[in-house]
């Protein structure tokens, strides 16, 4: 088991970092590099098809996104947009994945659903602009989940347990992590990127507004897609994280335990208790409310009719 980043750093020092990741699984799971490379080189097709269908936009659950991907397409097919392809694309491909998981639709938890734009925002959008081959990209994804895999040691990665840096700090990280390596970035290089990453989420707390993963979870992804990129482009130049990784994380943990429970995934504080956040609650609970009682109207109405066919 690779127990720390630092450890890491001494196993993967002049060796390439998804090889070391490949056969440390291999030996503590017994599962062979190849068998994990196909299964991700599956969940790299599932990001990608779930990018192509959230960009055609529709509106979630909660009905308070849905169209975000969309509309930022349309901008940039328009060419009224202004930040470069890189970013755009990193944005948008982050939004289409977080409103297909808006929509319930098919996703890939990287490292959970309510993360889950950031890596293949960041990736992809890497891969089509540098014109990365996707071999390569299956292989960062192997870093960003051995990133994942070395914080989930230490930290529960969830916005209930730590608020949203568990989830998007964390995500950002591994993307930031994959990302130097798909830039060909050496293991130094990539921890440093996490650690860059991360240490700029710390405090970021889990406030969905209604309870529901789309405000402000869906546009935080694509804004921490393009953060991740900044991380690695810092590390690749050579910018070291004064505080070591492993601090990092342990500095995550100790916030995450310091949150008050309001700003932990309970929707009790932070956006949730604005007055817009606590209109749109209070409208969530009343549609609650009333389907409740219409699926009873219903079912109270079909055992009278039963009843009455039994009495006649």
């Amino acid at each position: 088991m690779i127990e720390s980043f630092k450890h890491l750093a001494e196993l993967a020092a002049d060796r390439d970092l998804a090889d070391v990741f490949l056969e440390t699984d291999e030996q503590e799971h017994g599962v062979p590099g190849s068998q994990i490379l196909e299964s991700l080189r599956k969940r790299r097709q599932v990001m990608r098809d779930c990018v192509e269908r959230g960009k055609q936009g529709g509106v979630s659950m909660g009905k308070l996104v849905g169209n975000e991907a969309k509309l930022l397409n349309q901008a940039f097919i328009e060419g009224r947009t202004f930040l470069d392809p890189l970013t755009i694309k990193a944005e948008l491909y982050a939004l289409s994945v977080m409103g297909e998981n808006s929509r319930m639709g098919v996703i890939v938890a990287a490292p959970t659903a309510g993360a889950g734009g950031v890596v293949p925002g960041m990736l992809l959008a890497l891969e089509e602009e540098r014109h990365v081959d996707p071999e390569k990209t299956v292989r960062a994804l192997v870093v960003a989940g051995g990133v994942g895999s070395i914080v989930a040691l230490s930290a529960n990665i969830s916005g209930a347990a730590g608020g949203c840096q568990n989830e998007v700090g964390v995500a950002t990280a591994m993307g930031a992590a994959a990302v130097s390596y798909m830039m060909g970035g050496t293991t130094k290089q990539c921890i440093s990127a996490a650690a860059l990453a991360l240490k700029n989420t710390l405090g970021l707390v889990c406030d969905p507004v209604g309870g529901l993963v789309e405000v402000p979870c869906v546009k935080r992804n694509a804004l921490f897609a393009v953060h991740g990129l900044t991380a690695a482009q810092l590390a690749l130049a050579g910018v070291d994280s004064v505080i070591p990784m492993d601090e990092v994380v342990e500095a995550m943990v100790r916030i995450g335990r310091a949150l008050p429970r309001g700003l932990k995934e309970t929707a009790e504080g932070g956006l949730a208790t604005t007055a817009t956040g606590c209109a749109i609650g209070q409208r969530l609970k009343d549609e609650a409310n009333q389907r409740r009682a219409e699926r009873a109207a219903e079912r109270e109405r079909l055992a009278h009719e039963r009843k009455a066919g039994v009495t006649s």
